[in-house]
């Protein structure tokens, strides 16, 4: 067995560990000896970035799929073994991700490590299952559709970036999950679930020798060599505009520009510009459109970081009859904050802001377990608690500005849903 790495960073009471399996699992954890729970998670390096046009919506399909039996256990015995425990489990896909995660007491991490272990590995794909949940995604892309909200996010993206995979919807256009087989997500699972392309994460109340003997019996057989992620350079389209005719009470209008990747230098600057902009209560957008006009009940701004690959969003619901004068009022506050910049004020309140709300979330150990996850998964090795916090003390008003030029100085993709859409055909 070989240790990679196993330290602790003497801060407090938070200890990191690092492992590499032979088979090239890495593991990652960080001790919280004061608590009784464990959270871990299995993070794939898949999701729907990565898939091809004709594979669109198995990363997600996959995930559902796992669920429902493996060699070890059945649908049901998955979920009565943990609920047995008191514990939860559950998944969720993103556009660079997958995640199998459980939170479980301390004493039952075997049981979670184990489970976890039979998802990605052992899932059946049972026939009769799998025609179960074909119908259940479809239900749920039908409730997406229905969701005005979501649809606007979604065809926001397909805008900014076209035929590349970034705009492709996690779900999957419902065509091609209605064609999918037993075989295409058999060969998919084949193509991109492999322990050099996986990281475990956990945080939590545990004893380090025995998780590298929990991963190492559950995880250590694991032999399936994938091909490392190797991503193309996506391009953010701009001035693109997707309209959807639908019969909703609101028009829901979406602006996107261009953001940060995960990882870049510009990803707390944005985080900064962002809660001044539309991030918070006592945002620009919020305090104009919603307290000052009362246009609007829902306006907020929101940054998208990836691997490779960011955008910025703005979005707002609103009365068809105030929706031109909403876009216009939005279009106005950017403008401002590039022509007039940030106060010294916003600056320190948005500073301290970005770094209380990351401070807070250090108390959910699924939190913790989620950053080690991520970013091990994502930038090769995870990204200590100090590290953040310096990289956000290290914006200044400057590099706020500075992301902002890079950001907003281009024409926005705009998409719109809802009654009269079409009247903002160019």
């Amino acid at each position: 067995m070989e240790t990679m790495m196993k330290n602790s960073l003497g801060a407090n009471d938070r200890m990191h560990d690092e492992w590499l399996l032979p088979n090239g699992l890495r593991v990652v954890g960080e001790r919280l000896p004061y608590l009784r729970s464990v959270s871990i998670g299995a993070w794939m390096h898949v999701g729907s970035m990565m898939e091809l046009p004709e594979e669109n919506g198995l990363s997600h399909f996959l995930e559902h799929m796992v669920f429902k039996g493996t060699i070890k256990r059945t649908a049901r015995q998955i979920a009565e073994e943990m609920d047995a425990v008191g514990g939860q489990l559950n998944a969720f896909t993103g556009r660079d991700c997958t995640c199998f995660y459980a939170k479980v007491i301390d004493e039952d991490l075997p049981l979670a490590v184990d489970i976890l272990a039979d998802l990605v590995m052992n899932a059946t794909m049972d026939e009769t299952e799998l025609e179960k949940e074909r119908g259940v995604i479809l239900e749920e892309i039908a409730m997406d559709e229905d969701s005005p909200e979501d649809l606007v996010h979604d065809m926001l993206s397909l805008a900014q970036f076209g035929e590349q995979s970034p705009g492709q919807p996690i779900l999957g256009p419902a065509n091609q999950v209605e064609a999918y087989s037993r075989q295409d997500l058999l060969a998919f699972r084949q193509k991109h679930y492999g322990p050099r392309e996986t990281v475990v994460a956990l945080a939590g109340n545990y004893d380090p020798d025995r998780v590298l003997a929990l991963v190492t019996e559950y995880f250590g057989s694991w032999s399936n060599d994938v091909s490392p992620v190797m991503l193309p350079v996506w391009q953010v389209q701009t001035g693109k505009i997707s309209l959807r005719e639908k019969d909703t009470e609101q028009m829901h209008i979406c602006l996107g520009y261009p953001g940060m990747a995960y990882g870049s230098e510009g990803v707390y600057p944005l985080a900064v510009m962002n809660n001044v902009l539309g991030g918070a209560m006592s945002s620009r957008l919020f305090q104009r459109i919603r307290e000052d006009l009362g246009l609007a009940y829902s306006v907020y701004s929101y940054p998208n970081t990836y691997k490779g690959v960011g955008t910025f969003g703005v979005y707002a619901g609103v009365n068809p009859k105030n929706a031109e004068r909403v876009l216009a009022e939005i279009r106005g506050e950017l403008d401002r904050f590039l022509r007039d910049g940030i106060t010294e004020k916003e600056f320190r309140d948005s500073v301290t802001q970005l770094r209380s709300g990351y401070l807070m979330g250090l108390e959910s150990p699924g939190a913790r377990m989620q950053g080690l996850g991520r970013s091990t998964l994502l930038r090769g090795r995870p990204t200590t608690h100090e590290e953040t916090i310096a990289s956000i003390e290290a914006v200044t008003m400057e590099k706020v500005m500075a992301a902002a030029k890079d950001v907003l100085s281009c024409a926005p993709c705009i998409a719109v849903v809802g009654k009269g859409a079409d009247q903002f055909k160019v």
